[in-house]
């Protein structure tokens, strides 16, 4: 398995949004930075918690000049029950990444062993894009537990700004 390395570019990444629209990641012009928060799916309850602390964040994360999205494999049916049933109406939400997607980000893909999972899926990621397309930070987990906490990404995120802290992890 590869993953996206700090300093290197990104790889791409166009994906529908359930609001309308698409994300492309080549095309997003932040001040900052982009981040992408992959999650499991419509299925996932520890997901639902993170992308609702995520919606809470967003308006410090706008502040400080970061474009969020949240990324999954779910279907557009799933992706819009996720926005539904969690209220995120504000956070903007991509879905159908496709598995050699997956694998080009680095994620750890599981197969569904219990209803509701779907056959395969993407476990969680946390990536900080710059706006010349380069990985800057990335998070990777193999299961739905101890993500970055949003409280402590943040603090990063304006710690990175504020001392223009170089992306790590390159050699």
């Amino acid at each position: 398995m590869t993953r996206p390395m700090p300093q290197t570019p990104a790889p791409a990444l166009e994906l529908p949004l359930v609001d309308g629209g698409r994300f492309t990641l080549s095309e997003q012009r932040p001040d900052h930075f982009t981040l992408i928060v992959f999650y499991r799916g419509w299925h996932c309850p520890i997901c639902r918690g993170y992308l609702q602390q995520l919606q809470t964040a967003l308006h410090e994360l706008e502040s400080l000049g970061v474009r969020t999205v949240a990324v999954s494999a779910d279907t557009g049916e799933r992706a819009r029950r996720t926005v539904d049933e969690w209220h995120l109406d504000r956070l903007p939400v991509a879905y159908g990444q496709p598995e050699d997607s997956m694998r080009q980000w680095g994620l750890y893909l599981s197969k569904g062993v219990k209803e509701p999972e779907p056959d395969l899926f993407g476990e969680p990621g946390v990536y900080l894009i710059k706006p010349d397309g380069t990985v800057h930070m990335a998070a990777i987990n193999s299961m739905p537990a101890a993500r970055p906490r949003i409280e402590d990404l943040l603090l990063a995120i304006k710690y990175f700004i504020d001392t223009d802290y170089p992306a790590r992890g390159e050699a």
